[in-house]
């Protein structure tokens, strides 16, 4: 005879809603009544309904979900309350007990849906806004698209959240972008003519002079009466200037060596051992990632730490590293470890979420002091390396091989550095009166400043009171003490970097790995809006 138990019969997870049912311990319970059905079929579940609770049929769409979720609450109030007064001592497991999969994520869509509810809302406010946008490929080929957007409403406060991710299963030219990117805008009824500005990673598809995602934005904001910059991510630029210095002389032999030491099991495994045998400063050597933004200056660092120990264990090995002993080369080393971490600083400074444009460009300017600074001290008779610790520490170690004659050189590379930084920022120049005129307002000329501004800021710069408000206050707190500030909420709304796309794609990366690539767009969108 046929068993029930043989049948393999599933609790379905729309009876949620259509009956108000879920399950507890392999059992179909009511929401309403508490009350259990025997057998997971939907005819049981259905009479149960119809006949005891069909009152709840008037509730639909929005309503119904939101009685739901309150039944759920309930519930689940209930069973603590009966666990805290039957056996207390067990509260904290019942607390623990994992929910269903469909449950975790249904309760994620549903925060999703409400953060985008309220990003609606807060859009409403808006007086100007900006979008960043990046786009990668995922695991399963599919290209993923992320637009994020900065809003600032009339009180100069800040929103910046991701507007959505979209994803593309044919071409990713910039008419394509362009489509996605309009879709999300028009979706939050956000107006075209209030968008100050696009920032993208400087891809082909994003900049091109004609059919760019950034020319396309733009001409769209003129068609709608209103005008959008186009900037090329602050961070993206910064790498590529770092990327100026090459010594491949010195990153070759480098990255050999590593690459000798860790591509293989067992003279790996001997190295490290090697290592904690002499108590050695650090416990193994990094590999070298041309992707990552701050790999080639924390490889070559720990490379630098441990030249000694690895020129012990190569000698032990019988593959010697022959330029370790080469004193000029060691100087190239040394100074090249000193100024990617020079750009590592600068680099990590970039990063962050909320940074206002302002604060990046001068993050920017004071590096190029900085440079400045180096090469005047590098150019000397007698050079100073305060600010190369490891180049200092190889000039002291061979005093007799006058290696301060190569400082020139040095200090020729850093202006060659210089000028790839001041060639490559193009874009935040062209908005650099702007950038001063938002940051320090009472060190402007007037007749710098834009014809509509320049009566406002001579009243600004005679008012003593305003002035002295500016030294006390944040930058945003002081601009909420005045009545005009149309123009400022322009340069705030600003993107200067594509940062939280990138941090946001590391994050897919980490989860959706070779494993899990099955993962939808449906469940990737909430859950990265969560994460923003």
């Amino acid at each position: 005879r046929r068993k029930v138990d043989s049948e393999g019969r599933r609790f379905q997870d729309r009876w949620k809603v259509e009956y108000f049912f879920t399950e507890i311990e392999n059992h179909c319970v009511c929401l309403i009544c508490q009350e259990t059905v025997a057998v997971y079929k939907e005819f049981n579940v259905k009479r149960h309904y119809q006949s005891r609770h069909s009152t709840y049929d008037k509730l639909t769409g929005h309503d119904r979900s939101e009685k739901l979720k309150q039944l759920e609450a309930v519930l689940i109030e209930c069973v603590m309350k009966m666990v805290e007064n039957i056996c207390p001592e067990k509260k904290q497991e019942f607390a623990n007990i994992c929910l269903a999969r469909n449950t975790v994520a249904r309760r994620i869509e549903e925060i999703s849906s409400d953060i985008k509810r309220q990003l609606t809302s807060k859009g409403v406010d808006f007086d100007f806004f900006s979008i960043a946008c990046d786009e990668s490929t995922d695991l399963s080929d599919t290209a993923q698209l992320l637009i994020f957007m900065r809003g600032v409403d009339d009180e100069m406060n800040v929103t910046e959240e991701l507007l959505d991710l979209q994803s593309l299963t044919d071409q990713t030219r910039g008419k394509d972008l362009f489509v996605s990117v309009s879709s999300a805008i028009d979706d939050m009824k956000l107006p075209w003519n209030k968008v100050t500005g696009i920032i993208t990673d400087g891809a082909p598809a994003m900049v091109g002079e004609r059919s760019g995602l950034s020319t396309l934005i733009c001409n769209k904001v003129i068609e709608e009466g209103g005008k959008a910059i186009k900037l090329h991510c602050i961070i993206h630029q910064q790498v590529l200037c770092a990327k100026h210095l090459k010594y491949d002389h010195v990153m070759k032999p480098v990255l050999k060596t590593i690459n000798f030491i860790r591509s293989k099991a067992l003279c790996h495994r001997q190295f490290k051992q090697f290592l904690l045998d002499i108590q050695a400063e650090y416990e193994d050597v990094l590999y070298h990632n041309d992707v990552r933004w701050l790999s080639r200056g924390s490889a070559l660092q720990r490379f630098y730490s441990l030249r000694k120990e690895i020129g012990e264990f190569l000698e032990t090995k019988g593959q010697p590293m022959r330029e370790l002993s080469d004193p000029i080369w060691l100087a190239d080393l040394g100074f090249l470890v000193d100024i990617t971490k020079h750009l590592n600083v600068l680099n990590t400074s970039l990063q962050g979420k909320d940074a206002a444009v302002n604060q990046l460009y001068s993050h920017l300017k004071a590096f190029g002091t900085k440079l400045q600074l180096f090469i005047r001290q590098l150019s000397q008779t007698q050079p100073n390396t305060i600010h190369f610790s490891a180049l200092q520490e190889i000039m002291n170690s061979f005093p007799q091989d006058n290696i301060s004659a190569q400082t020139s050189r040095y200090a020729a590379d850093i202006a060659s550095l210089a000028g790839e930084f001041k060639q490559r920022f193009q874009d935040f120049a062209s908005i650099e009166k702007e950038i001063s005129l938002f940051s320090s307002p009472f060190s402007v000329d007037p007749e710098d400043a834009p014809d509509q501004l320049q009566l406002e800021l001579i009243e600004l710069h005679c008012d003593s009171e305003l002035r002295s408000r500016h030294q006390q206050l944040s930058l945003v707190n002081f601009y909420r003490q005045l009545d005009k500030r149309a123009g400022f909420k322009k340069m705030l709304s600003l993107f200067g970097s594509t940062y939280m796309c990138e941090k946001t794609f590391s994050a897919m990366n980490f989860n959706k790995n070779r494993v899990r690539t099955r993962l939808s767009l449906a469940r990737w969108g909430p859950a990265l809006a969560l994460g923003a």
